[in-house]
Order: C-alpha cells, then sequence, then structure tokens
C-alpha cells in the first residue's frame, strides 16, 4: 500500500475495513490494508519542524525560499560565466580575422569598419541578454501579448461589476478595521498601497517572482508590526489576515492561473484522472465512513460542498477556511460511524474518497494561489496548515494511485479504468463455484429489499418530518396572523345613507305649471 504524509505524533495502527455481513455470506476477504501516514513524512525534509508541502519539493515555505535563492544565485552565475566566454570567444575571433587581413585592410577597410561594428553590436547583445533591463524588455513584448490574449478572454460586464464592488467593500471594511490602530494604521495603509503600486508595475514578471513579493512583503509587515509599532502577539496575526484580504481580492485576477503557467492544463489533467476514477468505492480505500446512516450522509454532502465552493472564494485565507470546514465534516462523519474520535490514519482516505467523489474545479489552480500567495504562517502550522498538507496529499495519491494502492489485481485495475467492467458488476463473480444460479439471485434480491426497506424508512421520517415541519409552519402563521389582528383590529363602519334631492318629497311634480319664460315688452 502506498504510504502517505502523516500527521500524529504517534502514528496510529493500521485501518481496516470490516466487510458486511452480505460479503461475508459471499466468502469475501474481512480486511484490507489501510492507507497508513507516516509523521516523519508530512514535515519538512530540512528538519525544521514546520510542515512540507509537494509544491515545495517537500519543503515549508521558509526552507523552499533559502532554496530557491541558492538556486537563483547559482543559475546568475552560471549566465555570466556563459556571457564572458562567449565574449571571449568573440574577441579572439575578432584578433585573427585582423592579423590575417592586415595586408588588405586599405582596400577593405569599409568592410573592416562594418565587421566592427558588428562585433561590438554581438558582444552588446550578448552582454545585454544576461542583464536584467534586456529580460525586462523581453518580458514587456511577452507581457503585452498576454494582455492581449487576456483582453480578448475578458469576463463579462456583469462580472467585472461584481468584483469591482466586492472590492470596494472590502477597501472600506480595511479601512475601518485600521482605525482601530491609529497611527500604526495609517503607516500600514501606505506599505499596502506602495506594494500595490509596486506590484502593478511588476506585471512582466514570472507568478514564482510575484509568489516571491508577496511573501517578502508579508514577513516584512509581520516584523514592523512586532518591532516597529509595537503591535500585540495577539492582533498581529488578525492584522496579517485582513492585509492578506485586502491586497490579494485586488490581486486575484492578475495572480489566479495566469495564462504564463500550465496550472489550467493540470487542472483538466486532474479533472480527467477523478472522472477516470469513478468507479473506486469506500471499500477499496477502507473508508470508515458509513454513508446509510442519515447524519453522516448529510456530512458527507457538506464536506463535498465545502470543497467545491472552495473555487469561489478569491482570498486564500477563505479558501482554507473551505478546506477546513470540509475536515471537520469528514471528521465528525467519521466520529459518527466509529463511535469514537477520528485518527489521522482515518482522516485521509476519508478526504482522498470526498475529493474523488466531488472532483473540486480548478484543484491544482487553487492548491498553488493559495500556496504561493497565501501568509506562510498559515500554511506552516496550525489547524489551517494541518488539513491543507493533507489535501496536497489526497491530491498526489490520486495522481499516482494504482492497482497496488487500491489493493487490485492489475488486470482488473485495466478492466475498471478503460470501463469494461465495474466493481458492482463482479459481486457474482464472489460466490463460490457450487453455489446455484437461485441461491444467487436470492440473495441479490435480498440486498436490494434491504436497500429498499432502509430507502422506505428514511422517506418515511423524512416525511414525518416534513408534516411536523408544516404543521408547525402553519401555526406560527396563524400566530402571526392572530398577533397582527389583535393589534390593528379592523373597524367595519355603518353604510351612509346618501343625499336625497330637494324635491324628493314632492310627489306632484308633474302636475306643476312650466316654469316662467322672460319675456320682451315693447315699451
Amino acid at each position: 500500500m502506498r504510504r502517505l504524509t502523516p500527521l500524529r505524533e504517534v502514528p496510529s495502527p493500521l485501518l481496516r475495513a470490516a466487510a458486511g455481513s452480505r460479503r461475508k455470506k459471499m466468502n469475501l476477504k474481512s480486511e484490507r490494508r489501510g492507507i497508513h501516514v507516516d509523521q516523519s513524512e508530512l514535515l519538512c525534509k530540512k528538519g525544521c519542524g514546520y510542515y512540507g508541502n509537494p509544491a515545495w519539493q517537500g519543503f515549508c515555505s521558509k526552507c523552499w525560499r533559502e532554496e530557491y535563492h541558492k538556486a537563483r544565485q547559482k543559475q546568475i552565475q552560471e549566465d555570466w560565466e556563459l556571457a564572458e566566454r562567449l565574449q571571449r570567444e568573440e574577441e579572439e575571433a575578432y584578433a585573427s580575422s585582423q592579423s590575417t587581413q592586415g595586408a588588405q585592410s586599405l582596400t577593405f577597410s569599409k568592410f573592416e569598419e562594418k565587421k566592427t561594428n558588428e562585433k561590438t553590436r554581438k558582444v552588446t547583445t550578448v552582454k545585454k541578454f544576461f542583464t536584467a533591463s534586456s529580460r525586462t524588455g523581453a518580458k514587456k513584448v511577452l507581457a503585452g501579448k498576454l494582455k492581449e490574449i487576456q483582453e480578448a478572454k475578458a469576463p463579462s460586464p456583469s462580472i467585472n461589476r461584481q468584483a469591482s464592488i466586492e472590492t470596494d467593500r472590502v477597501s472600506k471594511e480595511f479601512i475601518e478595521f485600521l482605525k482601530t490602530y491609529q497611527k500604526p494604521g495609517q503607516d500600514i495603509y501606505k506599505q499596502c498601497k506602495l506594494f500595490l503600486d509596486t506590484m502593478n508595475h511588476k506585471r512582466n514578471l514570472s507568478i514564482e517572482e510575484q509568489s516571491e513579493c508577496a511573501q517578502d512583503f508579508y514577513q516584512s509587515v509581520a516584523e514592523k508590526l512586532q518591532t516597529r509599532w509595537k503591535v500585540p502577539p495577539e492582533k498581529v496575526e488578525k492584522a496579517m489576515d485582513q492585509i492578506e484580504k485586502y491586497i490579494m481580492t485586488r490581486q486575484y485576477k492578475y495572480v489566479f492561473c495566469p495564462e504564463t503557467t500550465d496550472d489550467e492544463k493540470k487542472d483538466l489533467a486532474v479533472q480527467k484522472r477523478i472522472r477516470a476514477l469513478h468507479w473506486v468505492t469506500p471499500q477499496m480505500l477502507c473508508v470508515p465512513v458509513n454513508e446509510e446512516i442519515p447524519e453522516v450522509s448529510d456530512m458527507v454532502v457538506k464536506a463535498i460542498t465545502d470543497i467545491i465552493e472552495m473555487d469561489s472564494k478569491r482570498v486564500p485565507r477563505d479558501k482554507l477556511a473551505c478546506i477546513t470546514k470540509c475536515s471537520k465534516h469528514i471528521f465528525n462523519a467519521i466520529k459518527v460511524t466509529k463511535n469514537e474520535p477520528a485518527s489521522a490514519d482515518d482522516f485521509l482516505p476519508t478526504l482522498i474518497y470526498i475529493v474523488l467523489k466531488g472532483n473540486p474545479p480548478r484543484l491544482q489552480s487553487n492548491i498553488q494561489y493559495i500556496t504561493r500567495f497565501c501568509n506562510p504562517s498559515r500554511l506552516m502550522t496550525g489547524e489551517d496548515g494541518y488539513y491543507f498538507t493533507n489535501l496536497c496529499c489526497a491530491v498526489a495519491f490520486i495522481e499516482k494511485l494504482d492497482a497496488q494502492s487500491l489493493n487490485l489485481s492489475q488486470e482488473d485495475f485495466d478492466r475498471f479504468m478503460t470501463g469494461q467492467t465495474s466493481p458492482k458488476k463482479q459481486e457474482s463473480d464472489s460466490f463460490s463455484p457450487d453455489v446455484c444460479l437461485g441461491v444467487k439471485q436470492m440473495y441479490k434480491n435480498l440486498d436490494l429489499l434491504s436497500q429498499l426497506n432502509e430507502r422506505q424508512e428514511r422517506i418515511v421520517n423524512e416525511a414525518k418530518k416534513l408534516e411536523k415541519d408544516l404543521i408547525d409552519w402553519t401555526d406560527g402563521i396563524t400566530k402571526e396572523v392572530q398577533d397582527i389582528v389583535e393589534k390593528y383590529p379592523l373597524e367595519i363602519k355603518p353604510k351612509s345613507q346618501a343625499l336625497a334631492a330637494i324635491d324628493s318629497e314632492n310627489v306632484e311634480n308633474d302636475k306643476l305649471p312650466p316654469p316662467l319664460q322672460p319675456q320682451v315688452y315693447a315699451g
């Protein structure tokens, strides 16, 4: 069985999954080897005591930066040595050509002058090739082309408008938070604005270099909070969380899954791999979770929802919070199933199963984004770092999963992967050869009836619960209506009588003479 990274001081005993009663009747093996975790493999391989990460080649963020700086300085030194060697070769070639063509200097003076200019230009080009300015110029051209591509793939105006509203909201919250720090708050805001301006001018840098700038900024601000601004230790972590939220909300669209990386390609590869492993069952991974228990089933659904929701967050800390919530639901599901606290050997196989069942979108991009731009103190220690390291191990296990990892033969594994068959179709093969078809069919029908009975009981319980909720809802609405009627009683006034005409009581109106008409008399 493949050994994966550990997170306990004392390794837990191997997991053994008990097969069901039906499988016992079918003479199946009742035990499997579980996915065992080993404490020494999870920590930084340099021995500093912090959590390592596969994305950092097994180092923690601090040791990885040191190794990265060493490799970078070595590469720069090699580049300069190559530049000097090329320059010497050009000078020697030019000197030899000058000695052989000395007699024809008058005839070919113009040619020599042209060659000298060409030689100077070549040497200068070689030198500039290894200078920062030339690299910057080349990267500006590349950045210009990438900008055109990004504009072609720009999101719709509604998405941009929503992102802008969220950015404004986070900015207001950040300013209100800094008001509680008074004078240090102003300095923190200036440092953040300066960093954002610097990052805007460094769009042409690689994502690794931008990540290094962000990590340097986190470290610098944390040191200033503790030493220069004398912020209490309990407030430093909270301040760093707010700083990360303010900065990464504005930088998200530039640094998450950029065009210059192969993050998108890795995302598609992982998604394709998980789809191909849709046939993996909890029993194969020795997952100690019984989804037939309604409470456990709800927790599994919540864990899958949390791991999928991670992609919708913009701040690394919020993405880590989704991973943490997912992991806590897993621990609760294991605890309910086993009636005892879960161990690391229980947790990791279940997390692998959740990832396989949920197939979270852009999984590699989210892991890389957290690795590059999260506050390193969160990834090196603490609860979030523990769960994130396990998620990285789960993804690495899925990418390298083989027949031996699932305790299967290579032939069965290949058939499952190609879709020729599935584990459910092989249930009939688990009977002994002497069992007749009628007995096989009987056990199959009994198993089906048992599943239908459990489903019916679950539906009846849910229906009773729904009926009770409807009654409570009806009573609540009735009570609210009665309260409103009592508070605002309806007053019904008597109908007002219509006004009678002036001559309505005169019955003999039709006998009256016609009205007098004015007449004109001649005088």
